[in-house]
């Protein structure tokens, strides 16, 4: 391991390297230091509770999940994720770390981790997940002032954009040189983008990675993020992850094609021989059905998440599963054999990468294993039925916490830390005092 990653450092001439851990909120915590220094076995130390700093920088009362002298945890280079960082002035490399404790244990809380340990059931039994993200994102000009709502930024037209222009290529060329920096660090970086589009809200883009292996997929929408954000501040404006940062435009979702093949053959477990559906697809549609509620804090991580889950705005409201149906929350695409798969399309494109695909993978596995059965699927428009997802983050938090098949399977440590983050954020967002309730409540209650 040492010597492929020195290699990658002295080929390229890094001179300077950002040791990372995503942690919950999947932001990028960890250190810079020069690249001689940089301790690849795992010399690099941080304090275990940085899983439980919220989004806000706080920590919760709850820190039971943590030991009570804030021990350090030992950061451990993934040599599989290092790569450069192509818009750093010094030549800068970027390398993902794995956490452990001193006596070798890993930090079963820890992001990365709770999808490795998914991915390890489904290896115990054969099986290799396989996942496709897909990442909706807008563009918005600078806003420096948070009392102020975002705006759509300016194109090469010197005009912002007006309505919805959903797929539209000259709506897109408005950003061809945003977009070419973003596929420049993308290739620098070995993240396999399938295809850019222009969503349905105003200067909305949606980006989709190649099929592939989990971690793989996860590492990438990981560096994506981060990779948009800077592009965009070259070009003076932001590129933004919230599940619904304007009102008066579609949410911003981050949808999961998955499937599962067979370690040995590489076949389809989805598909029969006689490329029939097979009855584990069936069950692993019936796991999402079944879980997929519990797991919504994995998916719907903020409170500004479920802004997004609201009535006919081109986001799902409940687990059911149809084919082809872009309204439910399961879709099944046309496809051959070979390429069955289902779509989740519950989360947000501000979960977690990590989480989210260990929760859709972990719901899916629960349904195979436990043999479950869906329900028919639906003809019709899914948003026509009642809703069955949790409305906020509070009554999210409570299913996650209370759901034993869950809490067994991600790790009762992991949901014990993650649930204490959010109830903290939650009643940090309770304190503030919105223009809302001013406007509407001020003179007249």
């Amino acid at each position: 391991m040492a010597t492929s990653i020195k290699q990658f450092f002295t080929e390229r001439g890094i001179s300077e390297v950002e040791a990372i851990v995503p942690d919950m909120a999947g932001i990028a915590r960890g250190k810079v230091m020069p690249a001689q220094k940089f301790a690849v076995d795992g010399g690099m130390r941080m304090p275990e509770s940085v899983f439980l700093q919220t989004v806000t920088g706080q920590y919760p009362e709850d820190d039971r999940a943590i030991s009570a002298s804030e021990i350090d945890i030992v950061l451990k280079a993934d040599p599989d994720t290092v790569r450069v960082v192509p818009w750093a002035a010094e030549r800068t490399a970027q390398v993902i770390h794995d956490c452990f404790y001193s006596d070798g244990r890993p930090v079963t809380m820890a992001p990365r981790y709770v999808l490795s340990h998914v991915m390890q059931l489904y290896a115990s039994r054969g099986w290799v997940p396989q996942v496709a993200p897909e990442v909706e994102f807008f563009l918005v000009e600078p806003n420096t002032d948070s009392d102020y709502p975002l705006k759509p930024p300016i194109g090469r037209s010197g005009r912002a954009e007006v309505g919805r222009q959903a797929y539209s290529i000259a709506a897109m060329n408005e950003f061809d040189p945003l977009f070419d920096d973003i596929y420049a660090f993308c290739d620098a970086q070995d993240i396999e983008i399938d295809t850019l589009i222009h969503e349905d809200g105003a200067a909305q883009m949606e980006i989709n990675l190649v099929y592939g292996n989990a971690m793989s997929l996860a590492d990438q929408v990981f560096m994506f993020k981060r990779t948009a954000r800077e592009a965009a501040f070259r070009h003076k404006m932001y590129a933004t992850f919230m599940a619904k940062p304007m009102s008066g435009e579609p949410g911003s979702s981050m949808h999961i094609h998955q499937s599962v093949v067979d370690k040995d053959t590489g076949r389809n477990i989805f598909s029969d021989d006689n490329g029939s559906p097979s009855e584990l697809f069936f069950a692993h549609i019936a796991g999402l059905q079944k879980y997929l509620p519990s797991a919504m804090p994995l998916f719907a991580p903020n409170v500004n998440s479920f802004r997004r889950i609201i009535m006919r705005d081109l986001a799902p409201i409940n687990t059911h599963w149809g084919y082809d149906n872009r309204t439910a929350g399961l879709r099944v695409p046309i496809a051959q054999p070979a390429a069955r798969r289902v779509e989740n399309r519950l989360g947000g494109a501000d979960a977690n990468p990590y989480l989210a695909l260990a929760a859709s993978l972990a719901c899916g596995y629960l349904g195979m294993v436990e043999g479950l059965k869906p329900t028919e699927p639906i003809e019709g428009s899914a948003y026509d039925l009642p809703f069955s997802l949790p409305r906020n983050l509070e009554e999210a938090v409570g299913l996650l916490r209370d759901c034993e098949e869950l809490r067994d399977l991600l790790g009762d440590r992991f949901v014990m830390a993650y649930t204490a983050v959010k109830e903290c954020e939650y009643d940090t967002f309770l304190q503030v005092i919105s223009s809302w309730e001013r406007d509407h409540l001020l003179l007249n209650v």
